[in-house]
């Protein structure tokens, strides 16, 4: 273990950490993260007690105040009837995704399963955004394309982090997944209160789809499109331009790929 480090100098490490994984001052980075094991390495700076705070402040750091930075704050209750309170619904995304959406100058997107906490210089450009379906081309998915944006992910598996795809897969109307509805009480940043309807893109489970996206990062690595480390390897943080992405994602489904690396059937 080093000698204890002051939090300034922990931001400005690991704010080094994720510049050498290709994220620049000015970007707009949508991350995905696990932060379990920054936690730990923080320990091994001699952080006594590391937080998401720090974590947090690190990548906001990397961007600048040029930057953006969009967490996702994905809750799942919704599907299930379950009322939505844009002001108070938490985050099921992990800790650092919470600490975003409670962290001053935050603004949260208004779909009520697939919201973002934005933070930085462009947020209020998603101030009032609700869209009705979550990976729709007005979705923040569809921003972060416009925008020229990156994808960051900490730790973690394509699996379990690049929703990006589904939104290229509902912008091309993929036939292994179909729109479905949903209806629960919703609430509002100005507390209104009422029953809303909002859309998922969602895999056809009837006839065996199951999302496997794994192979697709694969391909992504094969490419050169992912920049920095692999899960649990070095920072544990990739990026990958978010165009870059969509193209390689979309040349996979009109070459007739997908099946395979974006998803597979599931027998009975």
């Amino acid at each position: 273990m080093v000698g204890l480090m002051h939090p300034q100098e922990i931001v400005e490490r690991l704010a080094a950490d994720w510049r050498n994984a290709g994220v620049e001052a000015g970007d707009v980075l949508l991350l995905h993260s696990s932060i379990s094991r920054t936690l730990r390495r923080m320990r091994e700076f001699g952080v006594t007690t590391p937080s998401p705070d720090l974590i947090l402040d690190s990548f906001l750091a990397a961007i600048g105040d040029d930057g953006t930075l969009l967490l996702p704050l994905f809750n799942f209750d919704f599907t299930k009837g379950v009322p939505f309170d844009i002001r108070s619904t938490p985050s099921q995304m992990g800790a650092l995704t919470e600490v975003g959406r409670l962290r001053a100058g935050a603004v949260r997107s208004g779909h009520p399963i697939y919201s973002f906490a934005i933070l930085g210089r462009r947020a209020e450009d998603f101030r009032g955004l609700a869209n009705v379906s979550g990976y729709g081309a007005d979705s923040p998915f569809g921003e972060l394309h416009r925008m020229g944006g990156k994808i960051g992910v900490l730790d973690l598996p394509d699996q379990n982090s690049q929703t990006f795809y589904h939104y290229v897969e509902e912008s091309l109307s993929v036939p292994y997944r179909y729109r479905k509805s949903f209806t629960a009480p919703y609430t509002g940043e100005d507390g209104h209160a009422g029953p809303r309807t909002f859309e998922l893109f969602v895999r056809d489970v009837e006839n065996g789809v199951m999302t496997h996206v794994d192979p697709m990062g694969e391909l992504l690595w094969e490419r050169g499109l992912y920049q920095g480390d692999r899960p649990k390897q070095g920072a544990g943080l990739r990026t990958i331009s978010a165009p870059a992405m969509y193209e390689m994602t979309a040349a996979v489904v009109a070459g007739g790929r997908a099946k395979g690396l974006l998803y597979d059937i599931q027998n009975p």
